[in-house]
């Protein structure tokens, strides 16, 4: 796999005291280090748990070690990402594969763009006369062969029902050429992606527990077995 293990190693302007230390699963990264060993592996969690903070940081640290023009590989960092990510060693295969990319809503638009004639192929301009679930499908399914990282940061929020399960043919398809995909999420289908490792991101630490066991699982379950149990609450 590309990424094995993602470690902390402090470097200039480092803060011991950041308040991103305070979120359990940066402190065991801090701490301990995370393995990776499985091709892909979904984390899910509450928000507020870290997931985000985690994925882009290792996000941002990878793609400090690609070449300069590997640069579709992500829109790069946005405003309210942290400095954690100057302070990450990436452990993994050498030389690191420039395939994959790093994807999340908020900036997918941004990553599209052409401003700078950076596309890999024409035909990829007719991504934004497609709706934000097409493209983001697309441009995952439709990238060139080629082994790499792939961080994807909830998804779900571009995908209907029909899309999400084609999205974890896609993750299949990437697995079976070599790569490798790390994903947040909430949603209970994408978190079913066969033979992923599964992480559950708590307030105490980091879980491993079976899908079946999710808090996400069981709570769409319960809604919507009997909406109107939660609904009356509103």
């Amino acid at each position: 796999m590309p990424l094995a293990r993602v470690e902390l190693h402090p470097r200039a302007n480092f803060d011991p005291r950041a308040w991103y230390f305070d979120l359990p699963v940066i402190a065991t990264l801090r701490d301990d280090g995370i393995e990776f060993d499985s091709p892909v592996t979904v984390i899910v969690g509450e928000n507020g748990v870290g997931k985000s903070t985690l994925v882009e940081a290792i996000a941002g640290s990878w793609e400090g070690g690609l070449r300069a023009q590997d640069s579709m590989w992500s829109a790069g960092s946005g405003a309210g990402d942290t400095d954690l990510r100057n302070h990450l060693d990436c452990i993994g295969v050498q030389p690191r594969p420039h395939g994959g990319c790093f994807l999340r809503s908020e900036s997918m638009h941004q990553l599209f763009a052409d401003e700078d004639g950076r596309r890999v192929r024409k035909t990829d301009a007719v991504w934004s006369e497609l709706s934000h679930g097409q493209s983001f499908l697309r441009y995952v399914a439709e990238r060139p062969i080629g082994i790499g990282l792939w961080l994807l940061d909830e998804p779900e929020a571009a995908l209907s029902f029909q899309s999400c399960l084609a999205l974890l043919g896609v993750i299949a398809d990437l697995v079976a050429e070599g790569s490798q995909v790390i994903m947040a999420t909430h949603s209970p289908v994408l978190a079913a992606c066969p033979g992923a490792g599964i992480w559950e991101l708590t307030d105490e630490g980091v879980e491993y527990p079976e899908w079946d066991d999710l808090d996400v699982v069981r709570n769409w379950r319960a809604f919507l077995d009997a909406p109107q149990r939660y609904l009356r609450h509103l």
